[in-house]
């Protein structure tokens, strides 16, 4: 009893404590809770329409495109700007898509496997003829031939794992297809659907019309706003405010931006680092004119141009390679010399001129055994036997292979960054083989039966060792300029030093506006995409710590000016004041022309209080005038003139885009032109359906998009 007394003393004191437990348990999960999230929101790479998407399903969709392009342009590597064109592609086809699909299926729009089965049929359409399912015959989407592959392709899947691979890679391809397919149809439903909402009648038709037919000769009298000085048009704020609530709607800002002020220097290589690279090249130079094998100097030199030993066309080197080669005796060595407009040392010894085949038709048998010399004897059985006049194709599939006939270019391997012996083997056979011959190529594990059929496109090739290599700066060198910056960079806590020092250091500053998270870097610079991470992170006049950047050739420092939120830009923007007072400017100067023109009846009135009179030929209601008088298209003056009859004088002044507007109709003339009613309105509908085209960006601007890229690529 008297230790519940105690604890009953204690009560008061238990609560508390058990209640910051309890709090305490319940912060610790609720940061638990909200680190989650915030990890979870660092994975998702952009929303569209309230749905997210994962930087896996992204990445997902740009490796499905990148296989696409491979197989279709046959190449292997892309540029950084090349990733960054496919990344925005990519990106921009899931918006649209989404959006698109959104509205579709408010209206109940579909596409339907019966649908896609009448494209398919049809073979028209032009996506159809990117597959290799093409009849060689009509250069028309055979579907047979499709569905002849999807069958091949199950039964592949279990018997042949050698061309598997190849069969998995076209399957893919064909799904890509399918999908982009059926993406293209819906599109064109709804489009088609929206198309269907705009029409044209005969009244229109014939107003169109007669406004392209009928000309009018004027004389014009124009008061250029440039005539009224800035000081007399007496601008206040209450105008400004007037005029920037009149073009509200041109500042909408659908995603936030934020503008930046920034320094970015490029190291360039000193006059020690040239000389010294100049000796080193020159000594590179004096080996390789005497080496038989060149594959290792042009491989210490860092080259950017590969040796492959193989016969190359002119368009394989770089173009100031390409143009030194004709000139150039074989056997001998140029260089080096300086190209100062990449910055290199070149070099180039040509090693052979031939009149080779840049086209060449062949088919092959890959041999395989549980051994090299069970697979060196097995190939020499199917040699001979070609040799003796057996079917080459009933022998490939004999072995399971298709033998089918293939076409080699000289683009498919002439810019390769590389090619190992067993490549090179197998390329040398190809290209010097006749027509009608047969080789067994030995590999380093495998051998190739290949019989060469046709050879066409005979041209001349090079075989040339080239260094070329760039002038670069020494550590030395990047470590001074390093340390300047880096000085720099510390000293300056705020914009105003920024500007400041960088004026003290020989530094440059400049501006960059607008800047979003669809963009890939900064001021055009590679590799900055911490320095854009850190701009969408910062604060309003905070300075960046500085970036390496560039091909680790450059050093940047960003400070952040301005956090342009999502709505409508104000006044105080600096880029929408300076816009806004020119268009109230402008008001207020045509404000003094119009008092000025006040009272004038006639050219000779208008010339006398100072306008320019020119005559202006052949206006119609259709098309813009361009005023030479003020250097303006003036929509406003051609609607003002179809209104005037023969020999009036226009009864008001026309404010236009660059000034004031008085006239005289001179003449007016029909031109001759046969009105075709339904051409016309189809005209006339093929109008507003392009005005209407713009239905893209309203839905756009609805969606809520959010582009968290540069986060992650």
């Amino acid at each position: 009893m008297a230790a519940i007394g105690k604890i009953r003393s204690w009560g008061t004191v238990l609560v508390i404590v058990i209640g910051i437990a309890l709090f305490a348990f319940i912060a610790e999960e609720f940061v638990r809770s909200t680190e989650s999230m915030r990890n979870d929101s660092r994975q998702q790479i952009g929303e569209v329409l309230g749905k997210k998407i994962s930087v896996q399903e992204f990445q997902s969709l740009i490796e499905e495109y990148q296989e696409v392009i491979k197989m279709t342009q046959q190449r292997e590597n892309f540029s950084e700007e090349e990733h960054n064109q496919i990344k925005d592609l990519v990106w921009n086809t899931y918006v649209q898509t989404a959006l698109i699909e959104n509205e579709a299926e408010k209206l109940g729009l579909t596409v339907t496997d019966k649908e896609m089965m009448a494209v398919l049929a049809e073979g028209t359409n032009p996506m159809l003829s990117q597959t290799p399912f093409v009849n060689q015959q009509t250069g028309r989407f055979d579907s047979n031939q499709l569905k002849k592959f999807l069958a091949d392709y199950k039964q592949m899947k279990g018997t042949n794992p050698q061309l598997a691979q190849q069969y998995e890679t076209i399957y893919r391809y064909w799904t890509f297809i399918e999908k982009s397919l059926r993406q293209q149809l819906l599109a064109q439903k709804y489009q088609a659907l929206l198309a269907g909402c705009l029409l044209s009648n005969p009244v229109e038709a014939k107003m169109a019309h007669q406004a392209t037919v009928e000309e009018s000769d004027i004389t014009l009298a124009a008061f250029p706003y440039t005539s009224v000085k800035e000081a007399d048009a007496k601008l206040t704020d209450a105008d400004l405010k007037s005029k920037y609530e009149e073009m509200k709607e041109m500042f909408r800002q659908i995603n936030e931006s934020r503008s930046v002020k920034y320094v970015s220097f490029r190291v360039t290589p000193s006059a020690a680092d040239r000389k010294a690279k100049q000796a080193e090249v020159a000594e590179f130079a004096k080996n390789l004119a005497t080496v038989d094998d060149p594959s290792e100097i042009i491989r210490k030199s860092l080259s950017q141009v590969a040796y492959l030993g193989m016969p190359q066309s002119k368009s394989a080197f770089p173009s100031d390679i390409a143009m030194r080669l004709d000139s150039i005796a074989v056997g001998t060595v140029y260089g080096p010399v300086e190209n100062k407009m990449d910055g290199t040392l070149n070099v180039i010894r040509l090693i052979s001129k031939q009149q080779v085949p840049d086209s060449v038709q062949f088919r092959v048998i890959h041999v395989g055994a549980e051994t090299l010399e069970a697979t060196r004897t097995k190939a020499d059985s199917i040699y001979n036997a070609v040799k003796g006049g057996a079917d080459f194709e009933t022998l490939a599939k004999k072995y399971g292979q298709t033998g089918e006939k293939t076409w080699l270019t000289g683009a498919q391997y002439e810019s390769a960054p590389s090619l190992d012996k067993d490549s090179k083997s197998y390329l040398q056979t190809l290209t010097t083989l006749s027509a009608g011959d047969v080789a067994n190529v030995q590999l380093s594990s495998a051998n190739i039966i290949v019989q060469v059929l046709d050879r066409k496109s005979f041209q001349e090739k090079y075989v040339a060792a080239v260094i070329k290599t760039a002038i670069t700066f020494s550590k030395d060198t990047y470590s001074k300029e390093y340390n300047k910056f880096s000085q720099f960079v510390s000293e300056s806590k705020n914009i105003e030093e920024l500007e400041k020092n960088a004026k003290k250091n020989g530094y440059e500053v400049n501006e960059l506006s607008d800047i979003t998270t669809s963009q890939h870097n900064i001021a055009g610079v590679r590799a900055t995409r911490d320095a854009l991470k850190w701009v969408f992170d910062a604060k309003k006049g905070e300075v960046s710590p500085l970036y390496e950047c560039g091909n680790n050739d450059n050093l940047l420092v960003v400070a952040l000016s301005a956090i342009n939120e999502e709505g409508y830009r104000s006044l105080d923007d600096p880029q929408v004041k300076e816009f806004v007072k020119s268009e109230a400017l402008r008001d207020k100067q045509a404000e003094v022309l119009l008092a000025k023109a006040n009272g004038i009846k006639d050219i000779k009135g208008a010339q006398a209080k100072g306008a320019q009179i020119v005559p202006v030929p052949q206006i119609t209601f259709a098309s813009p005038v361009f005023v030479q008088a003020t250097g303006s298209v003036e929509p406003a003056l051609s609607g003002a003139v179809s209104a005037v009859k023969q020999g009036a004088f226009a009864s008001h002044p026309v404010k236009g885009n660059a000034g004031i507007y008085l006239f005289k109709v001179d003449k007016k003339k029909n031109i001759p032109s046969k009105f075709d009613a339904k051409a016309v309105q189809a005209q006339e509908r093929q109008r507003i359906m392009q005005y209407a085209g713009n239905y893209m960006q309203e839905l756009y601007q609805n969606a809520e998009i959010k582009d968290n890229r540069y986060l992650f690529f």
